[in-house]
Order: C-alpha cells, then structure tokens, then sequence
C-alpha cells in the first residue's frame, strides 16, 4: 500500500469481544504451561489479556483470578508479595521464602498487616536491614512484631495515585520499596524500585495501555468447559470479577456450548463470553445465534496439537480465519485467530485476514512469567515445560472435557508434551511484536485494524499464496553464516 503515514501512528486498537477493548490484540492462550495468574497481570499491563487455565480445582482457578485482579496495575508493582501478621516468627517466615524457591539469605521484604493478608491494615515492613546483623538461633522464634519497622516510619504510597506519583514519592523517600495503602490503611501492594528500574531501563515500554475494567482493575479471562459442574465453577470466577470465559472446547458446535451459553447469558448478563472452537462459518452460525460475544477460531494448528493428524479434522489457519472472520463480521461479533501463531508476521497476517484479535500459546511458554519451574537439560539448556491440553499428560489432570471425552475408557491424545527454551520476560517480547505488527500493517496500508477490515472487506486489500521457492526466496538464504536475532 501508499505509505503517508508513520508506523507509530498506527493503532492497534481492537474488540475482544463485543464489550472489552484491547489496545495491543494478543491474548495468551488458557493452557496449564502458559497462562496463570502472574501471566495474566503481565497481559493486562501490556495491553493484552491472559486467560487462566482450568485444568485445576475451583478453588485454585478463583484464587488466581482474585491474585490477578487484586494486583495494582501499576509499573514496578510486585506480583503477590509476601504478607505475614506481626505474630509469625522469622522462622516460619524463612520457610515461607524457601517454599517459594528463593536461596537461603535471598529473601524479599515482609510485609505485615493485621489479618496476615494483602487487603488487611498495613502495621509494618520488615527487610534485611531489620534482621542482618541478629543472630540466626537467637533469633529464629522471634516475631515479626520485634523486628519489624513500624508502619508511621513508613513512606507510603496512596491507591489512586499514578505512576508518576508514585516513582516520585520513591525517589524522593530513597528507599528500596514503597508500600501502596488504601482507606483504612489497607495494604494494596507495594512498588519495588528494582522492579520498577527494570521496567524503566531494561524492558522496552509497553505500546499499549494496561487493560482495565470499569473499576480500574487489570481484566481478567478464564477458560471452563461445558458441563454441569463448570456452572459451579463458574460462580466462583463470576464472585472474583472475572471479566470474561472462553468455552473451551476443541470444537465447540455442540449442544453442550449452546446450553452454556444461554445459561450464562440468563445467568451474569454482563459477562462477556468466548465461544468455540470453530472454523467454518456454518459453526460460527450457530454460536453467534445463542448469543457468544466472541469466536475463537482454530483447530489442529498449534505448535503441539495433533488433531488433524490423529482425528483427520480441522482447516488451513488462514482460510479458516477468513471465512469464519467474514461471516462474524456481519453480526458484529469479533473473532480470535487461535493457533499457529509463531512470529510477529502471523499475527499481522491474521488481523489482515479479519481477526480482530490473536492468542497464543508457543510464543508465551518458556517465559518468565509462565507456570513452572526451570530446568537444567543435560545439555545445558534452561527450559520449561510445554504440553497441549489434548496431552495424556494434560487430560490426566482433567482436560479431557474439552474435546469430549472424559467419559472413554481410552483416551486418544490429541496433543504432545514437550520443552520450549527460556524465552524471558513477557514485558520483553510483547512490545516488540507489537512494534513488528505496525511496521507490517504500514507497509500495505492499513492505519489500524478496523482500517485494514474496511480494506478487506472492499476489496482493497488481496493475500496470494506463495509457492515454495518464493517461501524460500523470501526468508534468509545464500549465507555461510549467520545469527537471527527478532531484535
């Protein structure tokens, strides 16, 4: 396209669902390797949005969605800090840091409150400074209390204040930390000047605005199946503030999502709902009638998903987002390109074929910010677990329900486990794809997603298909060596 305008000035800007906006279009995918709570607040801050797996009990899919919408959406903010009443001694405190896989003689700063919790009155902090130079058996059954500094020689921050308040009110104190209270001195959270330092200076600022809802809390989505046990479990999110639910189903043309919907929409009128997977318009048809609020579509095209191999059903990505894109558009109703997505040129490739949005699983496990641990390989790689939900590994822990089979005897994997290599922070890659995605979106044309659908929808804006030696011509070729770095 006639390029007469800058690449910054492109927006990327675009429906969810019909109900929420997201200023950067990436979603991470509801997988138990990809997206938990600690994934979730890092989505939301860059202008995306997680959806928490719920391949766990209710009660741990809530907690995560209340850590996630409890945390402050704010630069610098740590992620559940540690949090103890003024009675709990060093030791137990000592064992809390080591549960959580910090070394010995590395712990983080204290937190105390009245109740023991985040939300509870904030009554004191207690960081190295405080226990140095005490003698480790003298002091092991101490309290915090003893300890502690006392919250009025405390600099605080105030819950309502911006960034800019807040990074001023640090530099000014010149402390290592500064706690965030509300009404009745109600601890919130507490900004970290490390955290905030690698935000300012070693991440990449963030080209969206953080996703919020009408309160001014992160969103948050969750996936839940289909079945009748999946109304109680949703309750639970809806009493969290879950801000939306994807169906999560392998193909979602069924009774059972149908049934759902409806219950949902009779049920929490106001919560936006993800309906699919699909990828034919016929499919979209019927879950767009029942009332979803957006589709999501893809089936067999994940990086660890075997479904058109084993089950011999599915659709080329691109077609499918394209028909499927074309028939929702119609009725107003956003779709969600799910699957394939493995560099930043997919994802300008499916928001130009008509996604209003992309989610992706591959490209966030390995991070940072994604459950599980490291490991060492043999070979001295650090890596973290990947697995599809259609694993036996993933279906042992209770995602069978998804495609529909949790009643077999046997259980057909359609999905493989695996490791993906340490990819970092999720504030580190997130900008960047975006920035990408605007370069490729200035270079045909479109100024901003709704732009580009405009385009397609008028014929202003064509795809061709490339043979395999222009595949070949158009990546690297003819070089003795080389390294790929994306930036």
């Amino acid at each position: 396209g006639h390029i007469d305008f800058a690449a910054h000035d492109v927006s990327l800007a675009s429906q969810l669902t019909k109900e929420i906006t997201l200023s950067v279009p990436i979603v991470s995918s509801p997988m138990d390797t990809v997206t938990g709570a600690e994934m979730a607040v890092a989505m939301a801050q860059q202008g995306g949005m997680g959806f928490i797996h719920y391949n766990n009990t209710v009660e741990e899919q809530a907690t995560a969605v209340r850590q996630a919408k409890r945390h402050l959406p704010l630069a610098g903010c740590q992620f559940e800090p540690l949090v103890v009443s003024a009675s709990t001694t060093l030791r137990e405190v000592e064992d809390a840091c080591e549960g959580l896989g910090l070394p010995a003689g590395k712990y983080p700063s204290v937190l105390v409150t009245d109740s023991g919790d985040l939300g509870g009155a904030l009554v004191g902090l207690v960081t190295t400074s405080d226990l140095d130079l005490l003698g480790a058996e003298a002091s092991s059954e101490r309290t915090v209390g003893e300890v502690m500094t006392p919250v009025a020689d405390l600099v605080t921050g105030k819950r309502g204040d911006g960034e800019s308040e807040l990074k001023a009110a640090l530099a000014s104190c010149k402390k290592g930390r500064l706690p965030v209270v509300g009404e009745g001195n109600a601890l919130a959270g507490v900004v970290e000047r490390s955290l905030l330092k690698d935000q300012l200076f070693k991440y990449p600022a963030p080209l969206g605005t953080p996703t919020t809802n009408a309160a001014g809390q992160l969103s948050v989505g969750c996936a839940v199946g289909t079945r009748e046990g999946d109304k109680v479990r949703l309750e639970a999110l809806v009493k969290e503030g879950v801000d939306a639910v994807i169906l999560d189903s392998s193909q979602g043309d069924s009774v059972y999502q149908l049934e759902m919907i409806k219950h949902i929409k009779k049920t929490f009128a106001g919560l936006q709902v993800i309906a699919g997977n699909v990828v034919t318009s016929r499919q979209a048809e019927s879950l767009i009638g029942a009332g979803a609020d957006a589709l999501r579509v893809g089936m067999g095209s994940g990086s660890i998903c075997t479904t058109q191999e084993v089950c011999a059903v599915g659709r080329g990505q691109a077609t499918a987002v394209y028909h499927t894109a074309k028939y929702a558009r119609v009725h107003g109703v956003p779709i969600i390109a799910d699957g394939g997505i493995q560099n930043s040129g997919h994802i300008t490739k499916a928001l130009a074929l008509g996604a209003s949005s992309v989610m992706c699983g591959s490209m966030f496990a390995g991070t940072a910010e994604a459950p599980g641990k490291y490991m060492i390989t043999e070979d001295g790689h650090r890596v973290k677990l990947y697995r599809g939900m259609g694993s036996l590994d993933a279906m042992k822990k209770g995602s069978s329900t998804r495609y529909l089979g949790e009643s077999q005897r046997i259980q057909i994997a359609q999905g493989v486990s695996g490791t993906v290599k340490d990819k970092g922070s999720i504030r580190n890659i997130l900008p960047f794809f975006a920035q990408a995605v605007k370069q490729g979106f200035q270079d045909f044309g479109g100024k901003s997603v709704k732009h580009t659908h405009d385009m397609l929808n008028a014929g202003e804006l064509r795809m061709e298909t490339r043979s395999g030696a222009a595949q070949t011509e158009g990546g690297v070729h003819d070089m003795h060596s080389y390294t790929k770095k994306r930036w």
